[in-house]
């Protein structure tokens, strides 16, 4: 069984239930501080939070999950022109059965704050707090690299913090074997790093170098690990170092461990 909820405070704006699938039209505009109530009897379901926003595959470890609706503040500029605009709005959620191997990393609708939905991206430092710069920006699915700004170009900006650190969280046992970076390539102006650090959940860890390209970098994991969580840090600027190297999206892939 599956639900959908509008909320206003504590006024159910409008409601969708079903036993897989389940769609919701919503006719009416939404309003700063509204979200949307997610329900399953499923841990693993597939969400469209929005029509103009690819469907995210997430893991749900309470088969619940709120979505604040972005409107405040800089937050529309982290997502497509009209989204979560205008008097209708399709949303969906169904179960996702599957567990093939992929990019266990994406997720179109992740947020700043842990919501309890997984994978969810966090980082020590999003410069100046701007929404452009958010850590959830490197799983949202994009690899616009060429600029930076609002949609489509967002990126984890490191506010210059030598010590700047980003992670990914899974919310439960995954078994990954690789992972890609692509850095963001306005490089005149934005310089970039020539090598990293990453860190497992499981104890392992491998430095490796970048380049200076627009496109993904692939990095081996030397192997399968599974793991709960995995972290970028250590993170060396280009020589002469400039001050706004940026990540414009983080790939890992693998599968759901076997429970």
């Amino acid at each position: 069984m599956n639900r959908i909820r509008i909320m206003r405070q504590d006024e159910v704006l409008a409601v969708s239930t079903a036993e897989n699938e389940t769609l919701l039209v919503y006719q009416g505009s939404y309003q700063p501080g509204d979200t949307i109530v997610f329900d399953s009897s499923s841990q693993n379901v597939i969400v469209s939070i929005d029509h103009t926003i690819p469907p995210a595959r997430l893991y749900l470890p309470e088969k619940s999950w709120t979505f604040r609706l972005p409107l405040e503040g800089d937050l529309p500029q982290g997502y497509p022109p009209f989204a979560f605009q205008g008097e209708y709005h399709l949303l969906s959620i169904l179960e996702d059965t599957a567990n093939e191997y992929r990019n266990l990393a994406c997720n179109p609708a992740d947020q700043r704050h842990d919501s309890g939905a997984y994978p969810h991206a966090s980082a020590n430092a999003e410069t100046r707090n701007e929404s452009v710069f958010f850590a959830r920006n490197t799983i949202d699915g994009l690899h616009t690299a060429a600029s930076h700004g609002k949609w489509p170009w967002l990126s984890w900006g490191i506010w210059e913090r030598p010590d700047a650190a980003i992670r990914l969280d899974f919310g439960r046992p995954v078994a990954v074997d690789s992972m890609a970076l692509y850095l963001r390539a306005d490089f005149e102006k934005s310089g970039y790093w020539v090598g990293a650090t990453v860190h497992l959940s499981d104890g392992f860890e491998k430095t490796f170098p970048l380049k200076r390209i627009d496109g993904p970098q692939t990095v081996s994991l030397d192997g399968e690990h599974t793991v709960t969580w995995i972290r970028l840090d250590q993170l060396i600027k280009n020589d002469p170092a400039s001050k706004y190297p940026s990540l414009i999206q983080w790939e890992v892939c693998g599968k759901a461990a076997e429970e």
